[in-house]
């Protein structure tokens, strides 16, 4: 799941990751800004889902995918929209209005 949060003073939003993959131990989200090197980890919680929060800029739109027990790629299926990549599948795409 996906939650954005708007700022009528501000040139960012900030934006909610969350995700429930059966059997994770660890999950990162990659992508955002179009950076692939850099991990944002995502804090397993009680219920066993997986969070995280990262501020993004307005007027921006960013491929991103999870990565389970760094070895599992997954897309959000509530992402706004899916995009085709380089290696044949598919990434998921957020919009930051």
């Amino acid at each position: 799941m996906v939650q954005k949060t708007y700022f009528k003073t501000k040139d960012y939003a900030k934006v909610k990751f969350t995700i429930s993959p059966e059997n994770a131990e660890t999950v990162a989200v990659l992508g955002l800004n179009g950076d692939w090197e850099t991990t944002v980890d995502m804090k397993k919680k009680k219920d066993g889902s997986f969070a995280t929060e990262v501020t993004l800029p307005k007027n921006s739109k960013h491929e991103f995918k999870y990565l389970v027990n760094a070895q599992e790629w997954l897309n959000e299926p509530e992402a706004d929209e899916q995009v085709a990549n380089a290696f044949g599948g598919s990434n998921s795409l957020i919009l930051i209005d």
